[in-house]
């Protein structure tokens, strides 16, 4: 039998609802060498193969989007102390880039994305499920100033994508899935006290079941 060298932390949640934020300002406080981030969005299958006006047009936000036995192939070899190439995704092109980052010999693994928790085979390698339950409201703005600024896309663009498939999407596949969360957390990344219950956690994970040497 395999013995599990890293524990596995999922961040779910609508798009632009803090999960990134969350998970970075955990690992940059911890300021520990054993923590790895992977977004979920780095799985997106690529698309490179078609025109872009085609890419556009595409559902990003169905599970259908996303390469997850790619995703849960890489989580496997995290688990067992392996390292894994993570895909790294231009989302202002729709396409893949041919080089990939690598990451491995971490004690816990934080993995955030909208679609985590509508796989069951990807629920199950998840020691802890986290949710972030932010208003759609405050996620429509947060993805209207971040697609804008950051992926170069227009207000009419990112209103239609949020009309035509990312509300849908979320109330189809994602606010469901929050059934099968551990933890949820309201107000976003920023919630002080989700953090620091997080981080004393995490801590407790690595100076304990682990046994990791600090940094």
């Amino acid at each position: 039998m395999t013995t599990k060298k890293a524990i596995i932390i999922g961040i779910s949640g609508a798009s632009a609802s803090g999960k990134s934020l969350l998970a970075n300002t955990i690992v940059n406080e911890l300021s520990s060498c054993h923590v790895a981030v992977i977004s979920e969005d780095s799985y997106y299958k690529d698309h490179s193969n078609i025109p872009f006006e085609e890419r556009v047009k595409i559902n990003y936000d169905h599970p259908n989007s996303l390469d997850h036995e790619l995703l849960i192939e890489h989580l496997k070899l995290l688990q067992q102390g392996k390292s894994a190439n993570i895909p790294v995704y231009n989302h202002a092109e729709h396409v893949r880039e041919k080089e990939t980052r690598t990451i491995g010999q971490h004690s816990i693994i934080v993995i955030e994305g909208i679609l985590l928790f509508v796989d069951q085979d990807l629920r199950d390698l998840m020691d802890i499920r986290i949710f972030m339950d932010t208003a759609l409201d405050i996620c429509l703005i947060r993805r209207l100033k971040r697609d804008m600024k950051e992926r170069g896309r227009s207000l009419d663009a990112v209103i239609k994508q949020y009309e035509d498939t990312v509300r849908p999407m979320y109330m189809q596949f994602i606010e469901p899935s929050k059934r099968y969360a551990d933890i949820i957390v309201p107000r976003g990344g920023g919630n002080r006290i989700a953090i620091d219950m997080i981080k004393a956690k995490m801590r407790e994970l690595l100076s304990g079941h682990f046994k990791v040497e600090d940094k």
